[in-house]
């Protein structure tokens, strides 16, 4: 390994780009975040973690809008973050200049995962240090899409993800639980997910939730301890329903 992680251009012998895979490492070590597409609902959700009492929690935010029907949220390095959606707001925008038509969500996800893997090939530049969840409905069709994007520029479409920190227990827990759904159950089933790596309540959680008709709305703090609430006495109902001694025929 010596020597071949100081350049990033430079594969090792057994065929690694080391630079790359630190900069997965760095995905690893970042924020849990989860996205689940529903029938006519795509929801979007982060771990957050506390902010000091003086600091104004609005200003952190994590999930971001690109275009009025597409949105993105991410895990790994926040700084990078923003370089990345700036360029993405700017093309969703351009787009429409010139086409006189709103991305799809394709389109944009090519984009960015374009610009991630364009820096994992040329000299004197790193790469970006995150991993990207976007949802977003076709402008044309309606249906709507979910996309993830890594540091190496891969993407791919998925019908529910996670990625960041223990993003394998979340992507077990939802290959086990998801189904086609619809509305709020689409909003449980996602922040179900993150409870199964983050404190409970509103507070470590940032949750957005996107429709056709109303675009990107992010939760209030109570509306997210009410589904978590909802969800800890359904666990406690399905606990008391497996201890009850069987009933007598």
């Amino acid at each position: 390994m010596a020597r071949y992680d100081r350049a990033i251009t430079v594969f090792s012998p057994d065929g690694h780009l080391f630079q790359v895979e630190y900069a997965l490492e760095a995905v690893r070590k970042g924020n849990a975040a989860v996205g689940v597409r529903g029938t006519d609902i795509l929801v979007l959700g982060v771990e957050k973690k506390s902010t000091p009492k003086l600091q104004d929690s609005r200003s952190v935010r994590k999930i971001v809008s690109l275009d009025n029907h597409i949105a993105l949220a991410c895990a790994g390095l926040k700084a990078d973050a923003r370089v990345l959606v700036n360029r993405a707001r700017i093309e969703c925008q351009s787009h429409r200049l010139t086409v006189e038509d709103p991305v799809t969500v394709e389109y944009i996800t090519r984009y960015i995962a374009g610009l991630q893997q364009k820096y994992t090939q040329s000299g004197g530049v790193r790469p970006f240090g995150l991993s990207t969840l976007i949802v977003g409905f076709d402008p044309y069709t309606g249906v709507p899409s979910l996309y993830q994007t890594d540091p190496s520029g891969t993407f791919s479409a998925w019908k529910a993800n996670a990625t960041g920190r223990n993003s394998n227990s979340m992507r077990e827990f939802l290959e086990k639980n998801y189904k086609e759904t619809s509305g709020q159950e689409t909003v449980k089933l996602a922040i179900r997910a993150l409870l199964e790596v983050v404190e409970s309540g509103g507070k470590n959680v940032e949750v957005a939730v996107m429709t056709k008709e109303h675009g990107l709305r992010q939760l209030e703090e109570a509306e997210i301890d009410a589904i978590v609430a909802e969800i800890e006495a359904e666990k406690a109902a399905a606990e008391a329903a497996k201890k009850a001694p069987p009933k007598d025929t």
